[in-house]
């Protein structure tokens, strides 16, 4: 009897840590989301510069994007008041993305003080990245006042180059400014919600929450950055990112290191996805943590460390419930999932990011136990494929020395 009634007891206090538990995390994750509310709503100084310098925006492609056609057409429509010169990088004629780009050009033709060409780099040499071989090629060709990088996979607005600029000259200290990202897509398939959820509920509103109280961050998030030439005259050149799988938060961290500041804009650049799969999507999700590795800040490691482990415990606690046979303990570690996932479904229509199908909904509340398996495959497999080629890293995210790029 008295083991019995010391069993029952035993229970109650365990049934009862983990109400305790799953209510903290619930707190804990309201908290959070609160902060990251207000930072994404923060806003920021900008200033219109006397007169508009000359701007070269620089795009690598390879390979057609989705949306691949309306994604050039929206870069050929910035609307910005100086002289613009656009380049759209590829490898070889052979491209699929090189007539459509030269088609898209032609409907294009008579956009006033802008010149648009298409240039060809060939194949990365040993130790560099298609995207920036590319970025190098450009940059050699340009005669902008300006630099400026775009990703092939964005839809820019076409105020977006004005705002980048605009900010860049608010602050004589910022070296380069960059546009938050925000993922869409049209209809969403399991892979796109599960990308979609990655930046628009965890990547962006933490770049957010990290970011100075002027939008300065010792990293950039390169899908479009504009530098002014002298903080890449102080690190170099973009050429100071040979060797590294991610340009971007590199050339970022050497700009920040040099004593100038990467300074974020409040106004977020499309990008367009869709068709997704969850494979698809499983790797994609690995590449961006491998991308992270590249010069992301520990405070921004770290926060969404804290957030994945809230989750991970919300979990614990209720399978620990159930395995206790007391459904009155897991009210609050369910409560808590569910609150997880509000959160973050709460975050992507902050940013403008599209309606999760009710089919899709349990992909909020998987997040983090997928990111936690993620994150330990790149531990145990160092090699990414991206835009068509396979690349071996050494530490962080530098491409390794004795393997060259290969087509995959």
């Amino acid at each position: 009897m008295n083991e019995l009634s010391t069993f029952s007891t035993g229970l109650v206090s365990s049934a009862a840590f983990i109400s305790i538990l799953g209510a903290l995390v619930a707190l804990a994750v309201a908290e959070i989301h609160r902060r990251l509310i207000r930072s994404l709503s923060r806003s920021l100084p900008a200033q219109q510069p006397r007169s508009y310098p000359s701007v070269t925006i620089v795009r690598p492609i390879r390979g057609l994007d989705v949306g691949a056609r309306e994604n050039v057409l929206a870069l050929l429509d910035t609307d910005y008041p100086g002289e613009l010169e656009i380049f759209f990088a590829l490898d070889s004629e052979a491209d699929p993305a090189y007539s459509l780009v030269r088609a898209a050009i032609l409907e294009r033709k008579d956009v006033p003080r802008t010149r648009v060409d298409v240039l060809i780099a060939g194949p990365p040499p040993k130790g560099r990245t298609g995207k920036l071989n590319a970025m190098l090629l450009g940059t050699q060709k340009a005669r902008g006042e300006l630099l400026a990088f775009n990703d092939s996979d964005t839809r820019p607005p076409p105020e977006l180059l004005r705002a980048l600029v605009d900010a860049l000259f608010s602050n004589p200290r910022a070296g380069a400014t960059f546009a938050p990202i925000v993922a869409r897509a049209d209809a969403p398939r399991v892979g796109d919600v599960g990308y979609a959820l990655l930046v628009n509920a965890w990547y962006s509103p933490s770049v957010a929450f990290v970011a100075g109280p002027q939008g300065e961050l010792p990293f950039i998030m390169g899908q479009f950055m504009v530098f002014k030439r002298e903080a890449l005259d102080a690190i170099g050149g973009i050429r100071c990112a040979e060797g590294q799988l991610v340009d971007d938060m590199y050339i970022g961290k050497c700009v920040a290191e040099a004593g100038w500041l990467n300074v974020m804009i409040a106004k977020p650049l499309p990008i367009v996805i869709g068709g997704m799969g969850m494979i698809q999507f499983l790797r994609t999700f690995r590449r961006w943590v491998l991308f992270s590795q590249g010069g992301l800040p520990r405070s921004f490691a770290l926060f969404n460390w804290v957030r994945g482990i809230l989750a991970w415990v919300a979990w614990l606690a209720l399978a620990a419930a159930l395995a206790l046979a007391h459904p009155a303990a897991a009210i609050f570690p369910a409560a808590a999932i569910a609150l997880f996932a509000a959160s973050q479904l709460g975050l992507q229509r902050r940013l403008g990011g599209p309606r999760v199908p009710i089919r899709y909904l349990w992909m909020a509340a998987l997040m983090p136990l997928l990111g936690a398996l993620v994150a330990l495959s790149t531990r145990i497999w160092r090699s990414v494929d991206w835009r068509g080629r396979s690349y071996d890293l050494e530490s962080g995210a530098r491409l390794g020395s004795r393997s060259p790029a290969r087509e995959s």
